[in-house]
């Protein structure tokens, strides 16, 4: 059960550094204090990763084991190569927030920025193959973490995080994982 836990924690923390979200919690963070917009992050965090956990625990258990290791390792490798090519700097969700909560307005752009996200199939992917609550709460963690670091980071040097190299890391961890869950599904 460590495992399931330590393997979404890493891989969405990984996957979060130099991601969309992470530059959101940066840019809610150049706004407002930091509690409310780690709230809020935790809050969308652990709802979307929850959902994709109980989908992917479902799915898990309806499909052979060998056959979910292949899919998802192959689903990882596609992950990693889209962190990679992936050059879309939409920031229609760093605009000002018309509500007077903070924490609902960032737990609500948290939500829409991930619905969908390779962090949200990830989790659904790992959770077909790990025990559910573990990888839940590994990987609702990692995207907290991740985005508290951060805000931590960005609010004390006052300085963007170096993109580029982030999404490297990312990718290298999803195809690394993604390569390993192969050979296992395909050894048995």
């Amino acid at each position: 059960m460590i495992e399931a836990f330590l393997a979404s924690f890493g891989l969405v923390f990984l996957a979060e550094l130099g991601d969309k979200s992470m530059l959101l919690a940066i840019a809610f963070a150049a706004r407002y204090r930091l509690w409310p917009v780690l709230g809020g992050i935790a809050i969308a965090a652990f709802v979307m990763l929850g959902l994709s956990t109980l989908l992917g625990a479902a799915l898990g258990a309806a499909l052979p084991e060998r056959a979910v290791a292949v899919v998802g390792g192959l689903v990882f490798v596609g992950f990693g190569l889209w962190t990679l090519l992936d050059d879309d700097d939409d920031d229609e969700e760093t605009e000002e927030l018309r509500s007077g909560s903070v924490l609902l307005g960032v737990t609500l752009a948290f939500l829409i920025a991930e619905f969908g996200d390779k962090t949200m199939l990830a989790t659904l992917t790992l959770a077909g193959t790990q025990p559910a609550v573990p990888t839940w709460l590994g990987a609702g963690l990692g995207m907290t973490a991740a985005s508290g670091i951060a805000i931590v980071l960005a609010t004390a040097v006052g300085a963007r995080l170096p993109e580029r190299i982030m999404r490297v890391v990312a990718a290298a961890a999803f195809l690394l994982f993604g390569v390993l869950l192969v050979v296992t599904g395909l050894r048995g």
